[in-house]
């Protein structure tokens, strides 16, 4: 049990904590470094993927908040701080920007207090709640007390429905939450696919899956419907490496080395 009374499960890998430790962190725990390790040696490109994911979220982020003028953020399914976080990005742009985290790890809400720390002039809130039961995080008075939703809010989910094994499941997790949110407001989604290299990543799904996490893949057809009726941003529905590169992500990566579709989408 952690100090604030959640059960860590720190004899069973999860999947915040494999992130954690493969980009170098070190909120992880001996199944977690397993199943890390044992990922690696099958797809030697995962480290490389995981790092081109978080890129995607920092230009994400960035073009939320600098281009459209998003000023609060929900993110869900939030994992460890790992600097710079979004509420970083955003308030770097606008000090008054606020943003939302949620997760049901743990050791993710121990951290909570490093989340919180932004700017004097913006706010930033902490839910810890399951991304399956939506309802908890929008009926949340953190939810209510930092958010208007009279205006527009950038809803991140970023490598987080592969948690989630049906699709009927994680498309209303998603549109539950997408329902409440106003006119104008933006969908950005990074989506566990096996298209680009399916031989490995069934092992790694199989590595996962041995040490009691999920790992669902998708399709791009799959991807794509978790922003039907919304009108996605150039280049629309692409590998999260292609997704508006900035010159900031490391060159010469590899279309089969990333295992993301990524998107952002806007709320007519």
């Amino acid at each position: 049990m952690d100090r604030n009374g959640g059960d860590l499960q720190t004899d069973r890998a999860h999947g915040a904590r494999i992130y954690d430790y493969i980009l170098g962190g070190k909120d992880n725990f001996a199944a977690d470094r397993e199943a890390g390790e044992n990922s690696l040696t099958i797809w030697p490109a995962l480290r490389v993927h995981m790092q081109a994911n978080r890129f995607f979220m920092h230009r994400v982020a960035r073009y939320l908040a600098a281009e459209r003028g998003i000023r609060q953020f929900l993110d869900i399914g939030t994992g460890l701080p790992t600097s710079p976080n979004l509420h970083e990005i955003v308030q770097s742009v606008d000090p008054t920007s606020q943003v939302v985290y949620t997760d049901n790890d743990p050791l993710v809400l121990s951290h909570a207090r490093a989340l919180m720390m932004g700017t004097a002039q913006g706010r930033t809130a902490y839910i810890d709640a399951d991304m399956r039961d939506p309802q908890t995080i929008i009926s949340s008075d953190d939810f209510s007390r930092t958010l208007d939703l009279k205006q527009p809010v950038g809803l991140l989910l970023i490598a987080i429905v592969h948690f989630i094994e049906d699709d009927a499941e994680a498309l209303r997790v998603v549109r539950q939450v997408l329902d409440v949110l106003p006119s104008g407001s933006y969908l950005a989604m990074s989506i566990a696919t096996d298209e680009f290299d399916p031989v490995p990543l069934a092992k790694v799904q199989q590595e996962y899956n041995r040490l009691g996490e999920k790992l669902i893949f998708r399709d791009r057809a799959t991807a794509l419907s978790f922003f039907d009726g919304l009108e996605l941003v150039e280049p629309g529905l692409v590998q999260v490496h292609k997704w508006r590169p900035d010159g900031t992500e490391p060159a010469g990566i590899e279309d089969r080395d990333i295992a993301m579709y990524g998107a952002v989408a806007r709320k007519p």
